[in-house]
C-alpha cells in the first residue's frame, strides 16, 4: 500500500551544490571567504535572527580559518561556510537549535544547516586518530581530518537507521511510546543497523523485537539525513497480518497503541496524542498516512522528547 501522498521530507533537500572540487583549493577558499556568506555554529546551536538563519559576510569575522571555517558550497553566485565555535560566544547572536528553527527555514537554508550540523558534530566528536589515537587535524575545508602522527585520513561518519510505519490491513497504524517520552508522545518505530544487516532485514528485526509483529509486506519511502548528532534515516511502510500480536517490548517502548484516522483526530482534539516533531520523518510518514487533512486535523502539541 503506498501513502495517499508522497512523503515531504523537510531535511531531505539539497539545493545548495557542494562543489567538493573546490575544498582543496586553499587560496580560492581565502578569495572568497570575505563575501562568503558565513553561518556561526556552536554547542549545537545556530546563529539566528526572527528564527531564520543569520549569515555574516566572512571579512565582518576576520580572515579565513582552516580549521573552523567549513566550506558548505555554492548557490546563485554565492558561497556558503559555516564557522564551527567550541564555547559560546556573546549575546550579540541569537543562538537557537535545528529542531526549534527548522519548520521555518526555505529548502536552501534548511540543507545547508544540515550539512553544517553534521560536519560539526563529527569535528567535535573525533579530534583523535581511530588507528593510533594521534590528534588529527581539518583539511578539505572541513570535509576530511588528517592524522599528524601516521597521515591517514578519515571522513564523516553517518550513521545508517531504519525508520518504519506499521500498518495492518485495515489501514490502521501502530505507534509506540519510548520511556523516556513524556506522557502521551507517540511515534513510529526506529533503529540501527547492525552490522551485515540490511535495511529491510532491520525493519523486520526492529519491529519485532519492539511491538512483537511480524510483517508480510515492506515499501520504501525515502530517506533524511538526521544529524542529531549522525544518522540517515531510511523510510519504510510496513503491513502486519498480526496486529492482535502487538504488544510494548518493556524495555525501550513502554507503551503501544493502534491509531485509525477517526483516532488520530480525536486524540489530538482531547490532547491524549502528542505527534514528533514536524522536520521529522516519524511526522510526515503519519501525514502521509492520514491524507490531506493532515494540517488541519493534526495540528497540535509536538515534540522532540
Amino acid at each position: 500500500m503506498a501513502p495517499k501522498k508522497p512523503l515531504k521530507l523537510p531535511l531531505a533537500v539539497a539545493e545548495v551544490d557542494r562543489a567538493a572540487h573546490l575544498r582543496t583549493d586553499e587560496a580560492y577558499l581565502k578569495s572568497i571567504w570575505p563575501t562568503s556568506n558565513v553561518m556561526i555554529f556552536v554547542n549545537e546551536r545556530f546563529s539566528t535572527k526572527q528564527n531564520q538563519l543569520l549569515f555574516t559576510p566572512g571579512d565582518l569575522l576576520g580572515s579565513y580559518q582552516s580549521a573552523t571555517d567549513y566550506f558548505l558550497g555554492l548557490k546563485d553566485n554565492q558561497t556558503f561556510f559555516v564557522r564551527h565555535l567550541s564555547e559560546d560566544i556573546q549575546s550579540e547572536y541569537e543562538l537557537k537549535t535545528l529542531r526549534e528553527i527548522g519548520t521555518f527555514l526555505s529548502p536552501r537554508d534548511i540543507g545547508l544547516a544540515v550539512h553544517a550540523q553534521g560536519l560539526a558534530n563529527w569535528h567535535q566528536k573525533h579530534p583523535m586518530c581511530s588507528q593510533c589515537g594521534g590528534p588529527t587535524v581539518v583539511i578539505s575545508a572541513g570535509a576530511v581530518r588528517k592524522c599528524l602522527a601516521d597521515n591517514s585520513e578519515h571522513y564523516p561518519r553517518t550513521d545508517g537507521a531504519i525508520i518504519v510505519l506499521v500498518k495492518d490491513e485495515t489501514d490502521r497504524i501502530l505507534l509506540g511510546r519510548q520511556k523516556v517520552w513524556p506522557k502521551n508522545r507517540f511515534s513510529t518505530f526506529a533503529g540501527f543497523v547492525e552490522p551485515g544487516e540490511s535495511f529491510e532485514n532491520c525493519v523486520i528485526r526492529e519491529v519485532e523485537e519492539e511491538a512483537g509483529v511480524k510483517l508480510t509486506q515492506i515499501n520504501y519511502l525515502g530517506s533524511q539525513p538526521w544529524p542529531f548528532p549522525a544518522s540517515l534515516m531510511i523510510a519504510f511502510e510496513a503491513v502486519t497480518n498480526t496486529p492482535e500480536l502487538a504488544r510494548a517490548d518493556g524495555e525501550e517502548i513502554e507503551e503501544i497503541r493502534w491509531f485509525s484516522r477517526s483516532d488520530m483526530k480525536q486524540a489530538i482534539l482531547n490532547n491524549s496524542l502528542i505527534l514528533p516533531l514536524e522536520i521529522s520523518v516519524a511526522r510526515q510518514m503519519i501525514k502521509a498516512w492520514y491524507g490531506d487533512a493532515a494540517d488541519t486535523d493534526l495540528k497540535g502539541n509536538e515534540s522532540w522528547r
